[in-house]
């Protein structure tokens, strides 16, 4: 047998292993997807509207985060969206939106403030009673002092927050993170 013989062989055993290792790779991935989530048994889900119990009240932001949170599932699985009787139930309310000076200067004014955010939410497993649970979310945004939180500069804080948020509910309820 000459040399290219030899290779000839050889390379038809390691397309082999590489066929057979592809082919057990793809045999794992079975009840994987690329959000992270498991089989999910379930085919709706509903979110109700989060009430703003907040004791500092920003008009809008109940409706957007309840907009935010369904996008996120809709957008990260198959479930549909229903109205009611969803198999998977998220409500809750908005129960803190604050803004805390961060760090101070010498003339006793904030040169970094801190918005936060804490949404209680209570998640319902029709199929599934020991995936229910209640547990509060929070996230922050911090921001120079001298900024004053309103239009695209409070849009851009709340699009961080609500992005943490609504990403974190998602991995408890749905990724078991």
């Amino acid at each position: 047998m000459n040399i290219f013989g030899f290779l000839n062989v050889k390379m038809k055993h390691l397309h082999f292993i590489i066929a057979v290792t592809f082919l057990f790779s793809l045999s794992g991935c079975s009840v994987y997807n690329f959000t992270g989530t498991g089989k999910i048994d379930a085919k709706t889900f509903q979110v109700n509207y989060f009430q703003n119990n907040a004791s500092l009240i920003e008009p809008g932001i109940e409706r957007t985060f309840t907009l935010r949170l369904q996008d996120l599932i809709q957008n990260q699985t198959n479930l549909n969206l229903t109205n009611s009787e969803g198999e998977l139930r998220y409500e809750g309310e908005i129960v803190d939106y604050r803004i805390s000076p961060m760090t101070a200067t010498a003339n006793q004014s904030a040169s970094e403030n801190r918005l936060s955010v804490t949404i209680n939410v209570r998640f319902t497993n029709k199929n599934k009673n020991s995936d229910d649970f209640e547990k509060k979310f929070t996230f922050f945004y911090d921001y120079k002092g001298t900024e004053q939180l309103v239009g695209a500069k409070l849009k851009e804080a709340l699009d961080v927050i609500f992005e943490r948020i609504t990403q974190d509910i998602f991995n408890e309820s749905l990724a078991k993170w």
